[in-house]
């Protein structure tokens, strides 16, 4: 017994090789999706229409049992259309499961990916290849919010279609932009390939076979229309991010609760410590034109995304300051307030010039995203109240979450939990 596992193409019968074309006229039986089977009508031998493969592969097995019972002189050949490769998300990992892999022979045809990424004409041997059939967004939404650079999507005809994957993608407030394509009956005389908008793909029709190609763009468009910009709160998709690693900046969510708790008030000097894109020093220099703030952060990288968001938002009064903390501080005018979304290791210490610089009746806020971080600026806490009694503090557990379509539902997918601990250094009396 043989099981000759062959992947076809739309174009039938007439994409495979000669060598596999005599394989399949010596099946003494055919296996293979209504679709598949068609390509073959004067095919004498008896079929198998693949539905539910599990039943599918039971029936497989009672046909070679009865054949060895009642031809024990032959051999069969089952023969089983796939499309594409078998191996690749495909029906050979179930055979595999059920038959012993010495009794099994592939023959892969060309992928709907490999064709995908040729008509897109896209290397594509980096991009992150996401199947939904019978599984969740899960995975595309962990690899659009980390900003994969490409992404394959093998759709199915029910809740993870074209139109329900671009509703994700702008459901999600992502930090970059991505390229949609959808190519359709790849392969087929009915091809099309072609890349739409968000706003198109709501209104459109897709064949049912079909693969989604997202790419993603290199950097945003240098314009910005600041009219169109909320003045407070703004999108995390508005700001320019760093391409490896998109998703690390301060959520619009937690930088909202971060400027509450900073109490700002006109004019004055705030330090933001370990800014990253500086999205947090651009919200408080829209809300308060007349104050300066201080962006310092350590990498370069870092460094030249907060000068471009600076010139895209168009707020003057944030400086960017490239060096790291606290060395780099001693320099800097003294601060009315301070907020600390990264340390680089140097907690305590950074705490400990920011209490000595912090002008009186001030405020320290950190973004904490670690227990450990917590325990060590609690513990610098206690350490300082004990000498002086002038500080205060409070802390803010923020666990959050944005809702998501799936299909026509919704889900809530969490942000990552921050603690926010306030610091307070009350006037002297």
């Amino acid at each position: 017994m043989t099981i000759q596992v062959v992947g076809i193409g739309l174009d039938g019968e007439a994409g495979l090789s000669e060598s596999v074309r005599q394989i399949v006229d010596q099946a003494t039986i055919l296996v293979g999706s209504d679709r598949h089977l068609r390509y073959f009508p004067d095919h004498p031998a008896p079929r198998i229409i693949l539905q539910d493969l599990t039943a599918t592969l039971v029936e497989i097995q009672h046909y070679l049992l009865a054949f060895e019972t009642n031809t024990p002189d032959l051999d069969p050949i089952v023969v089983v259309l796939v499309s594409g490769d078998p191996l690749f998300f495909g029906l050979g990992r179930l055979l595999l499961a059920k038959f012993p892999p010495e009794k099994l022979t592939f023959h892969p045809h060309l992928s709907s990916i490999q064709l995908a990424f040729n008509r897109v004409k896209i290397p594509w041997q980096d991009a992150e290849i996401i199947s939904t059939h019978g599984r969740s967004f899960e995975q595309l939404t962990q690899a659009l919010q980390q900003g994969t650079e490409k992404i394959a999507i093998l759709t199915d005809t029910t809740d993870h279609t074209p139109k329900a994957i671009a509703r994700l993608l702008s459901s999600l407030d992502l930090p970059t932009v991505y390229q949609f394509w959808v190519c359709e009956n790849l392969g087929g005389i009915d091809e099309r390939v072609q890349q739409w908008s968000i706003d198109q793909i709501s209104t459109q029709k897709f064949a049912s076979l079909n693969v989604v190609i997202l790419l993603r763009e290199s950097s945003l468009s240098p314009r910005l229309d600041l009219s169109q910009v909320p003045f407070f709160g703004i999108p995390d998709q508005l700001f320019c991010s760093f391409s490896d690693r998109p998703g690390l900046m301060t959520k619009r969510e937690v930088r909202t609760l971060i400027l509450g708790e900073l109490a700002l008030q006109p004019e004055q000097i705030i330090w933001d410590i370990g800014a990253g894109t500086g999205s947090v020093s651009i919200e408080i220099a829209r809300l308060f034109a007349n104050s300066t703030v201080y962006a310092v952060e350590k990498t370069a990288a870092g460094t030249a995304l907060i000068e471009q968001n600076r010139e895209r938002f168009q707020t003057n009064n944030v400086i960017s300051i490239h060096g790291e903390a606290p060395a780099i501080l001693h320099r800097l005018r003294a601060p009315h307030r301070i907020f600390i979304g990264g340390s680089g290791g140097n907690l305590e210490e950074i705490l400990g010039l920011c209490s000595l610089r912090l002008i009186a009746g001030g405020t320290i806020v950190l973004a904490l995203a670690t227990l450990e971080h917590l325990n060590r600026a609690l513990n610098w806490l206690e350490n300082r109240i004990a000498v002086e009694q002038t500080w205060r503090y409070q802390l803010l557990q923020v666990q959050l979450s944005r809702s998501v379509p799936i299909s026509s539902l919704t889900r809530f997918s969490p942000l990552n939990p921050v603690t926010i601990l306030t610091i307070h250094h009350l006037p002297n009396v």
